[in-house]
């Protein structure tokens, strides 16, 4: 297995989903809707199964963990933001800019990994950064390219410098840190979190250059995963709000590389873009509407990778 993808992954299948008004303030991907709970709660987790059974029926290892009822956790879905798993056996629990969203780290759940056969040899807690309102919200703010031991942040309210700085040093990782921006209603603001406009695999990384102001940054990022030698496919801010740079390369025990996004996403890509990514792999595709309207959050959101090693 290359260490860019992983065969093994987790999500959560959510008890209580619903428009979370205390991350709305930052994610301007999020809507309002009229509909009950009960019927957005319903329709999430069933766009959520049948995401699941796409993934499986491509041989794709997916642990499903059921979301606790209690507390409410409308965000549950999306784990990839307080946990990330590493091949040396870490396990690191990130800072959270919500304080809501801070309910979904569970013991619970890193026991039953344990359970599964999984080796975790450390726990590293970084919330302790949240008592001084520094945050870094996992693969969510962090893009990594484990091939090349870089991490892609943009910085906004929710990925603070410091802890970056911080899990750089912890694995060893060189950190390219940049600014982008988006325009909401004619103003300008940061992207909130960076697997929002960038995306990379084995051989291909997806980004919304034109994000990036700054032209040395811009420049930076370009040459960095040009020199790791991923093949650059350059996505709109127009393709960015239809979550094209939301995806994620897994695989399954046979080798078999999938690029991941939802229905959303390829529906935004024109024909040269869609055979490029298909040269390197399958896409699966599912289709996701009511988590992506009400959560503002994509397929790759939705994706914990799990690259511990198998207890022998």
């Amino acid at each position: 297995m290359c260490m860019q993808t992983s065969s093994n992954i987790l999500m959560v299948r959510p008890a209580n989903f619903g428009f979370n008004e205390e991350t709305a303030a930052n994610n301007f991907y999020q809507q309002q809707d009229q509909r009950t709970s009960l019927e957005i709660r319903d329709l999430a987790r069933k766009e959520f199964d049948g995401f699941v059974s796409l993934l499986r029926d491509q041989g794709v290892n997916v642990e499903v963990v059921e979301d606790s009822e209690k507390p409410i956790k409308t965000d549950a879905v999306f784990p990839n933001n307080w946990f990330s798993t590493h091949p040396n056996g870490k396990l690191i629990l990130y800072p959270m800019f919500s304080p809501n969203r801070r309910l979904e780290r569970r013991k619970d759940l890193i026991e039953l990994l344990m359970k599964k056969g999984y080796q975790i040899d450390e726990i590293i807690d970084l919330s302790f950064f949240e008592n001084d309102e520094q945050y870094l919200e996992g693969t969510g703010s962090m893009v990594f390219d484990h091939d090349s031991k870089s991490i892609f942040a943009c910085y906004s309210e929710r990925t603070h410098p410091f802890p970056l700085k911080y899990v750089g040093e912890l694995l060893g990782y060189e950190v390219i840190g940049f600014n982008a921006v988006q325009e909401i209603n004619g103003q300008v603001s940061p992207i909130y979190h960076t697997n929002v406009m960038m995306h990379i695999g084995r051989d291909l990384a997806v980004v919304c250059l034109d994000s990036i102001p700054k032209a040395s940054e811009k420049q930076r990022v370009q040459k960095t995963l040009t020199k790791a030698g991923k093949k650059v496919i350059p996505i709109t801010p127009k393709q960015k709000f239809s979550f094209a740079g939301n995806m994620l390369e897994v695989s399954n025990d046979g080798g078999e590389k999938f690029t991941v996004m939802s229905q959303t996403a390829l529906d935004s890509l024109n024909i040269g873009q869609i055979q490029l990514i298909e040269k390197y792999t399958t896409i699966i595709s599912p289709s996701i509407p009511t988590i992506e309207k009400l959560g503002g959050g994509s397929a790759r959101c939705m994706i914990a990778e799990i690259f511990l090693p198998k207890v022998k």
